[in-house]
């Protein structure tokens, strides 16, 4: 073999390896971005994957590829929507009171989502149904939130910055059905409700010190 070549296991071949990976990559992050934008515009049931596939411009054979079933696609949105959520605000590597402020940045990045907010609150309304296709996911997205903000409370309480009185995991709950009901209140009066600024408010009651001030 002449110097330099490249076998079958080299570089060459990793090139060839990853073009076909990497246009699947790029093809399902289209679908999940034009099936979040359509699921916030029509609603889940409003909308087909032959809806999804045409944003997406792509064929319907080739979403199914990816997706073959609409409530695979649907999990798919919700989790990546979750991460990039996560990695937006720093949650993803948040400890104690940097969750508290986490979840403050979070309602703030949602207020500027008002249709992924929507499809959020009806979603998690409809999937109370057992046999909802997205059941399984929201009660164990909940069970991940609630332990997350518990746990967060309890590193407060143990740098003594937590009222007296303040039971991390009941307090826990009450943080998550406060950010759901001010999504709620904030999706039917958008120029009244401050969401950001009412569950910093909300959080200011639990700590004995409250949250740093939001950055200008």
């Amino acid at each position: 073999m002449a110097k330099g070549a490249e076998t079958s296991t080299g570089p060459t071949a990793d090139r060839l390896r990853r073009g076909p990976y990497a246009r699947g990559r790029a093809a399902r992050e289209q679908i999940l971005d034009a099936a979040l934008a359509l699921f916030g515009e029509a609603g889940y049931r409003g909308t087909s994957l032959r809806d999804v596939a045409q944003r997406a411009g792509l064929s319907h054979p080739g979403l199914l590829h990816h997706f073959p079933r609409k409530e695979a696609l649907l999990e798919a949105v919700l989790q990546r929507r979750d991460e990039v959520d996560a990695a937006q605000t720093g949650l993803d590597a948040a400890r104690g009171r940097a969750v508290l402020d986490g979840l403050v940045a979070l309602v703030a990045r949602n207020a500027g989502a008002p249709g992924v907010v929507e499809l959020f609150c009806v979603l998690s309304a409809e999937a109370t149904a057992p046999e909802h296709p997205a059941h399984a996911w929201f009660a164990a997205r909940y069970r991940r939130t609630v332990r997350l903000v518990a746990a967060a409370l309890e590193e407060v309480a143990a740098d003594g910055r937590l009222r007296s009185g303040v039971h991390p995991a009941t307090a826990a709950r009450g943080v998550v059905a406060v950010m759901d009901g001010l999504q709620v209140q904030w999706l039917l009066d958008r120029g009244g409700v401050d969401m950001a600024a009412d569950l910093r408010a909300h959080l200011d009651g639990l700590l004995s010190e409250p949250l740093s001030p939001p950055s200008r």
